[in-house]
């Protein structure tokens, strides 16, 4: 895991565009895993550093890929992500994204309704992509308000990756998950890359995923949340 997290914050770094803390060395001993950065302190977000984050992540996205995945899997949360290379999203985030939480949740125990609800919803999801052709943007994988704060100067810092190239919505999908971001960043980031606007639907999508991620995580307290997604997006399709 800490393996993994070191060279997802060395690839962000690579694109001279949001600022990580410095990857310094991983390893572990008998008893403990470990990973060191840079030693960071926190200052307060403005406008001019909301702003400064729209448009540094709408840079970041702009560093693509020829595949869909990462060269090596990483985690999110505890469970394993997998990124396999693919050509094609569609089956990327069926298969290797809401296939793997659907049969981990199976395995927890939650099946019936919500195992139905996933199967038909993968059936179709090429519904929601209908004049849309998503570009494989390095992503941040895990972009919620705990993984993102201002530095003494007022400068971004992104941490805590689970990186991958996928569709750029898929990150700004899940900053709007926990609470959102000022409307200061969405202005920014959409005045730098605007987004299709299908996003407004496929937000739920891929919010999906993080839903059911939860769910195995931290128990049934999502089911009903992960139900009503699945639901809504069933009846986009009808």
């Amino acid at each position: 895991m800490f393996e993994a997290e070191f060279l997802g914050l060395q690839e962000i770094a690579t694109t001279r565009t949001l600022r990580v803390p410095q990857p310094i060395v991983f390893g572990r001993t008998d008893t403990q895993a470990f990973l060191m950065l840079e030693y960071l302190e926190w200052g307060r977000s403005s406008t001019a550093s909301d702003r400064l984050i729209g448009l540094q992540l709408a840079e970041m996205h702009q560093q693509v890929q020829a595949y869909f995945g990462w060269h090596r899997d990483n985690t999110l949360g505890t469970h394993r992500q997998f990124n396999q290379p693919t050509g094609d999203w569609i089956s990327f985030w069926r298969d290797h994204r809401l296939a793997v939480q659907l049969k981990l949740a199976a395995d927890h125990g939650y099946k019936g309704r919500l195992q139905i609800l996933g199967e038909q919803l993968s059936v179709d999801l090429s519904v929601f992509f209908s004049g849309y052709e998503p570009v494989a943007s390095l992503l941040h994988g895990d972009l919620w308000g705990g993984n993102i704060a201002v530095d003494t100067n007022g400068l971004p810092v992104i941490f805590d990756p689970a990186c991958y190239y996928g569709d750029r919505e898929a990150d700004i999908a899940m900053t709007e998950l926990f609470g959102g971001f000022s409307a200061d960043f969405y202005a920014t980031y959409c005045e730098t890359w605007p987004l299709d606007r299908g996003y407004e639907i496929r937000k739920d999508l891929y919010n999906l995923y993080h839903i059911l991620n939860h769910l195995n995580l931290f128990g049934g307290g999502y089911l009903r949340q992960a139900e009503r997604l699945m639901q809504k997006l069933i009846s986009e399709i009808a």
